[in-house]
């Protein structure tokens, strides 16, 4: 059995610890108070949680943008950056914490106490218990945005039951042959269709693309056909089911919680590897953390 078996099943737990967790005042002394100008960080999996978490936040009336750490805008006058790094050592995070001019306020949300990330950041919020062994991430991030979403006051709905009643349920077979996968979202669920690509990308080594939910029709729906899967989380908008059924390709779309679609999403790249004969903890060319050479990637 893989641990990323173990940890996706995790994940609903962790949701609801992470709920009680928000109302603590740990937490509100970290996260951003109303009024302040946002920007979120992250790289990989943890940019589309920034990503979501900007649109969660700007839903709420908060102004939050979310950036790659890479390409963060220096320039730009935010009163707080929040920076998502499940290791605290990305080498792209800790350049950017260190680059911050003087005074600009910080936030580490990391699952390890003690690196560098925390050491850079005003503000730590370390969710040990999120932790992971497997290199692709699913249950630290999903904690995450769990805990954001109860601090922000969207809260998480049906998300855990959701959640629950997904792990009850066999993968779809009729996946399992598609060649080529879509997912599509809305809102804050852009993000997380941007997170389900990557799991599969990852774990299994396929080809899988990711947009808004209405973006589909501007070009990309061109390479849907009878191999392809098009998966929708969250609200569908008018006439895309249909259009997507019309190119032959498999519509997925479920009225759950977007977070716990895309646990559906994290099973399915788990079945797909084990399909292919993959180990989804050690995905090819992959590391828990990206950590570069001093002068790499810089320009």
């Amino acid at each position: 059995m893989a641990y990323i078996s173990d940890e996706i099943a995790s994940q609903p737990a962790l949701w609801s610890r992470a709920e009680s967790l928000a109302r603590s005042s740990a937490v509100a002394a970290a996260l951003p108070a109303p009024g302040e100008r946002v920007a979120v960080v992250g790289c990989g999996t943890s940019l589309y949680m920034a990503q979501c978490f900007a649109a969660l936040r700007e839903a709420a009336g908060g102004e939050t943008d979310a950036f790659a750490a890479s390409q963060f805008p220096l320039h730009r006058d935010y009163d707080r950056v929040v920076a998502l790094t499940r290791s605290g050592t990305t080498t792209e995070v800790l350049r950017l914490l260190a680059d911050l001019p003087a005074g600009r306020r910080s936030t580490v949300v990391t699952a390890v106490a003690g690196e560098a990330a925390t050491r850079l950041a005003d503000r730590s919020l370390v969710l040990a218990f999120a932790d992971e062994r497997s290199v692709v991430q699913t249950r630290f991030a999903t904690t995450a945005l769990a805990l954001w979403r109860c601090a922000v006051g969207a809260g998480l709905g049906t998300a855990v039951d959701d959640a629950r009643a997904v792990l009850a349920t066999a993968v779809d077979p009729a996946l399992l042959d598609r060649r080529q996968f879509t997912f599509l979202g809305t809102g804050w669920a852009v993000g997380l269709a941007h997170e389900a690509a990557l799991k599969l990308r990852e774990a299994a080594q396929l080809w899988t693309e990711s947009y808004p939910a209405m973006e589909y029709r501007h070009g990309p729906v061109s390479v849907a056909d009878e191999h392809s899967a098009v998966w929708i989380l969250g609200p569908a908008p008018d006439g895309l089911r249909e259009d997507v059924a019309a190119t032959g390709a498999m519509v997925v779309h479920s009225p759950a919680d977007p977070m716990a679609q895309l646990v559906a999403a994290q099973r399915l790249a788990v079945a797909l590897a084990a399909r292919k004969g993959l180990d989804p903890d050690r995905p090819r060319h992959l590391a828990r953390s990206v950590v570069l050479p001093a002068s790499a990637g810089r320009p």
